[in-house]
């Protein structure tokens, strides 16, 4: 009780600061991560058999959808192992000696979390061989003749790798990972449950039905149903009330744009614009892409997962194609094709 209102405490002192202030909401340890009870088990198993060796935790990959609470899990393993943590992604990683510095100034059983690690370039990539088997870096120094190669010895150490793209990942970088999980969505409890917790961190009373409807609403995804608690907030300081209820969450989801499942506009306007210039499809992502005015890896990494997901889109070999489950909730009637996919 102690420690959660000390936390209550700290959260409320660095309001002025938004990036500070997402990370109270993080879970600090395994026991307060909700959900993911796979994977929670057997780190805690490599944790405690890694502590009991001395020895720094076998490689990990994490991997799934964005909003999983990947970076939170490698927070807190390097929590519960006591250890410092060095974070970077795979784009910032431009050269093989931005890696080199990063890697030699570790310490001894230190973390190294690499996000987006499927975007690092491939020659970058090689060097993560060595230092990730041998716990050295080979170095080539010079350009022909007295080209020559040196080896650096490293700290033993942990690297931990998050990605939305699993199968972007080159089979031997894969490979060298001991631990490799999945992270999965989230079910309606676990959501529940996570925005109790968030709702005590950020003091804002709220009643059972209406938690009940930011987690409907929330996509699965924990950082989605924080973001959603925050807002909904927002609309009840604004208007003075103490305690948010069902009507007034249902009026401020629906102000910003999210629909009872969670649907967002950028999901409407994806499903619309199939099947308004494209006849529902099948049409490839690309064409969806410049007709939207969205990134290709924004729709495939962030809209069609979930879209996919309720059932309201379809990815086939010739393209992707709105579902007549998102016709209807679209309230748009439906024809069926005489080539239809779903015939």
């Amino acid at each position: 009780m102690i420690e959660r209102e000390n936390e209550i405490t700290n959260a409320k002192e660095i309001t002025g600061n938004s990036q500070q202030f997402d990370l109270t909401l993080r879970p600090k340890t395994l026991n307060e991560y909700v959900g993911q009870l796979d994977i929670k088990k057997n780190l805690e198993v490599g944790m405690k058999a890694a502590q009991k060796r001395g020895e720094p935790v076998e490689h990990i990959m994490l991997y799934g959808p964005p909003g999983l609470g990947k970076t939170t899990l490698a927070n807190i393993v390097a929590r519960e192992m006591g250890v410092n943590i060095k974070t970077t992604s795979g784009p910032a990683i431009e050269k093989q000696g931005d890696l080199a510095s990063i890697l030699s100034n570790l310490e001894e059983n230190d973390i190294l979390f690499i996000d987006e690690i499927h975007r690092i370039k491939t020659q970058i990539e090689e060097i993560l061989y060595s230092a990730m088997e041998d716990y050295a870096l080979d170095i080539v120094i010079g350009k022909g003749p007295a080209t020559r190669s040196m080896r650096i010895d490293l700290p033993k150490f942990t690297l931990i790798g998050a990605t939305t793209k699993a199968g972007s990942l080159s089979s031997p970088l894969r490979d060298r990972f001991g631990h490799i999980y999945k992270l999965d969505f989230y079910t309606d409890e676990e959501i529940q449950a996570i925005l109790k917790r968030s709702a005590i961190i950020l003091n804002v009373k709220i009643n059972d039905d209406a938690v009940g409807e930011i987690a409907r609403c929330s996509r699965k995804t924990p950082r989605i149903a924080n973001r959603l608690l925050k807002r909904v907030r927002d609309f009840a300081e604004v208007g003075d009330i103490d305690v948010i209820d069902l009507e007034l969450t249902k009026k401020s989801l629906h102000t910003i744009g999210v629909d009872v499942i969670g649907l967002d506009r950028t999901d409407r306007r994806i499903l619309l614009t199939i099947i308004e210039k494209f006849n529902g499809g099948p049409v490839g992502i690309n064409t969806i892409a410049a007709a939207t005015a969205e990134e290709t890896e924004t729709i495939e990494d962030l809209y069609e997962p979930y879209l996919m997901q309720v059932g309201f889109l379809d990815r086939t070999s010739r393209g992707r194609i709105v579902t007549p489950n998102a016709y209807a909730h679209l309230k748009i009637e439906y024809i069926q094709k005489q080539d239809n996919l779903f015939h």
